[in-house]
């Protein structure tokens, strides 16, 4: 590891009591792994239940963790308001990954070990296990970028990546305040302007806890919005 590198881990919660303990137990070693200098920041999204209690309660002990509360606005912009925020703690590297326990630290390795020949890392969910639904809406959006975009990605909008900071602060400018699709809409960008991106592939598991906030009607409904969205930005890239 290179002298001073700073890994900032970002990860979203909204009403995930149920599991939030055991994800800060499984990702804090990462930043630890990673140096002095790296941080876990966890973004409260105004959750309605003991999350934000339960995240204060799990830092203590814990100096590397970062505990932030905000008011709710979703997915998309916490985890935008989460780059900026490392962007300006000045991480070397920025990492995003979501606290519904689907996903495994112990193949944050492999990306972590080529992370200065690429500018964004994507995990691949080439064997998905949280159902046909999920996977349907992942090949429909796949489907929309390519039409709004004129761009192939192999998974937009994966919660497992690692962006260099040099160029996360150069895309981010890309995506909208409160745009629901943020990691969509970073991985086109990257795509577009032939950033250096490699994908691997990931485990991705079931929901370990909780209640998906984001049901079938919604996902219809954000889709409509951001075809609208996508056609409006892909002039601006």
């Amino acid at each position: 590891m290179e002298k001073d590198e700073k890994l900032y881990i970002i990860i979203p919660a909204y009403n995930e009591e149920s599991t939030i303990r055991t994800v800060v137990e499984e990702w804090y070693p990462v930043v630890v792994m990673a140096g002095k200098n790296s941080r876990l920041v966890i973004i409260d999204d105004g959750s309605k239940d003991n999350t934000y209690a339960t995240l204060q309660e799990e830092a203590k002990g814990r100096s590397q963790i970062i505990i932030l509360h905000k008011e709710n606005s979703g997915h998309g912009p916490t985890i935008l308001a989460g780059y900026r925020y490392a962007l300006k703690k000045g991480a070397d590297y920025v990492f995003q990954t979501d606290s519904d326990g689907q996903t495994r630290p112990q193949e944050f390795t492999a990306f972590w070990r080529c992370r200065s020949q690429y500018d964004m890392i994507i995990g691949l969910r080439n064997k998905r296990q949280d159902g046909l639904s999920r996977i349907f809406v992942t090949k429909v959006l796949k489907a929309v970028v390519f039409l709004c975009f004129r761009v192939w990605v192999k998974d937009a909008n994966t919660p497992f990546r690692l962006m260099s900071s040099q160029s996360l602060s150069e895309e981010v400018n890309c995506v909208p305040r409160n745009f629901f699709l943020t990691n969509v809409l970073l991985t086109v960008a990257y795509t577009k302007h032939k950033r250096r991106i490699r994908y691997i592939p990931i485990t991705f598991r079931p929901r370990q806890g909780g209640v998906n906030s984001i049901n079938m009607k919604r996902i219809f409904k954000v889709g409509k919005q951001a075809v609208v969205d996508f056609i409006r930005l892909n002039k601006k890239l």
